[in-house]
């Protein structure tokens, strides 16, 4: 099943992909795509699939916002493709490295991206997007995991890399300017990916591709991820774990960013973004 929030920013509707390829209006039926009705576990989602099989309104798709509302947080995985270590001249991690960003730089998969003030390294990063569905504390192995996941979503990771690398301090600076993060258009639910590990990743910036990955490079893959975090802290139902990119980031061609340029990338079965590139 497909989720998606339609509408103005603020002003999202909860929606689901009918058969006929029409969006349905679910807000008769949940109050959003959020913690509440990703938490109720099968039986939440078996009401939704209920309710979509009756005669809900059609929802008309202009806007797409993010898929899931009042996310918690959201846990970064850095350097977790082979291939984009490589590129940035790192070794490949013993351990996952794990950043955080802000729920507040969550935008639209369509809606501007803003170059901060001062930038000159802004960079792209498309990512998997793993949305937590069931509450994960001390996991006892990596088995465990699939159980706590709702649902997948493409993102992208947009990061300064100045900020990011060459101001000191972590890397936070980088890494939650507004905008940041664009997610969606839509949340597709775990029992519709078959396996998380092999799904095809691409970016591309003014029609030029940049990125051209699969899942099957990660070197912490999802269920390790989801296991591996939950001794560190606990995953509750809407937060998002982002698990790292591919090679073909703007850090590793010397090449960024700039107001203007038109941002485009996709997941194997997980929709497409767009970005037009402002200025804040």
């Amino acid at each position: 099943m497909k989720l998606a929030r339609i509408g103005d920013p603020g002003a999202e509707r909860p929606a689901a992909l009918h058969d006929d390829g029409t969006w349905r209006d679910l807000s008769g039926v949940v109050g959003d795509v959020d913690g509440v009705l990703l938490g109720g576990g099968p039986a939440a989602l078996d009401a939704v699939r209920e309710a979509l099989a009756g005669d809900l309104p059609v929802l008309e798709p202009g806007r797409f916002g993010p898929p899931v509302a009042g996310i918690g947080k959201i846990i970064c995985i850095g350097l977790n493709y082979r291939d984009h270590a490589a590129e940035t001249g790192a070794q490949a991690p013993a351990e996952p490295i794990v950043f955080m960003k802000a729920a507040d730089t969550v935008v639209g998969p369509h809606d501007t991206v803003l170059v901060p003030r001062r930038s000159t390294k802004t960079d792209w990063e498309v990512e998997l997007a793993v949305v937590i569905g069931a509450t994960a504390r001390y996991l006892e192995s990596p088995d465990d995991a699939a159980a706590h996941i709702a649902g997948y979503a493409t993102s992208n990771d947009v990061s300064e890399r100045e900020f990011q690398i060459e101001r000191g301090g972590q890397w936070d600076k980088g890494k939650n300017c507004e905008t940041f993060y664009p997610l969606g258009p839509w949340l597709v639910t775990a029992d519709e990916v078959a396996d998380p590990q092999a799904l095809r990743l691409t970016l591309s910036v003014n029609g030029e591709s940049k990125q051209d990955g699969t899942t099957a490079d990660m070197i912490f893959g999802v269920h390790h991820l989801v296991h591996y975090l939950s001794q560190f802290m606990v995953l509750r139902p809407g937060d998002v774990i982002s698990t790292g990119t591919p090679a073909g980031v703007g850090m590793g061609q010397g090449t960024y960013l700039t107001e203007g340029d038109v941002v485009e990338l996709e997941i194997e079965g997980l929709g497409a973004q767009r970005q037009e590139v402002g200025q804040a």
